[in-house]
């Protein structure tokens, strides 16, 4: 595989995994919402620096036991497509609570991105959600020893993180009105059928595999 495809599915895994509404989009929309795009953008940059060390520690952590993985594909593959649909649902059933009473969300640059970055990387579900869509990936994962393509992928994952936090700020300060529970919830109902998709995906191309192996 190219660079460009590397950075094209590294950007749609760092939009799969920032896009369920948790606490710290609900941190970025209210800040969104009584700060303007830029305080949105400040919350999702801390996030992302988080999402990249967890691209970073899966891919490789992937990368570096390959051989185990290459002798258990089907075990791993059923695990991380099991897990995927699990996040999906658990995602399907979260209902966030955006509080429109907040204020004094103008706290500068460093201090929402580091509220955010520690509300990020202490959740472990993250990382593991990061496992098993690298290791379902299969050979459109870079290869063992590729540093520099598992680098390309983790970078991809750092744009499609950023890109996404920038899209959200600048469509919460622009429509901040209309916002509110039931958009949050509509929001997560998408990422929630995305990641279950995902995850049936996994199980489609299994039995693929065994039928063509008939």
């Amino acid at each position: 595989m190219t660079f460009v495809e590397y950075v094209l599915i590294g950007f749609f895994v760092g939009i799969l995994t920032t896009a369920p509404v948790g606490p710290v989009n609900v941190m970025a929309i209210q800040h969104a919402v009584y700060g303007g795009f830029r305080q949105g953008v400040y919350v999702g940059l801390g996030a992302v620096v988080a999402d990249t060390v967890f691209a970073a520690v899966a891919i490789f952590g992937v990368s570096a036991i390959t051989n185990f993985i290459e002798g258990q594909i089907n075990l791993i593959e059923i695990v991380g497509g099991a897990l995927l649909i699990v996040f999906g649902l658990k995602i399907w059933n979260t209902h966030p609570h955006l509080d429109k009473d907040g204020h004094g969300w103008q706290r500068g640059f460093l201090g929402d991105a580091t509220a955010a970055f520690f509300m990020a990387i202490t959740n472990p579900g993250t990382v593991i959600a990061f496992v098993a869509i690298f290791g379902g990936l299969g050979e459109f994962r870079p290869p063992p020893g590729d540093h520099f393509g598992a680098l390309v992928m983790v970078s991809g994952v750092a744009c499609g993180a950023t890109t996404w936090w920038i899209v959200v700020s600048a469509a919460v300060s622009h429509y901040r009105a209309r916002i509110d529970d039931r958009w949050l919830g509509r929001a997560n109902h998408i990422a929630g059928v995305v990641l279950i998709t995902f995850g049936a995906l996994i199980y489609l191309k299994l039995v693929l595999d065994l039928t063509l192996l008939k």
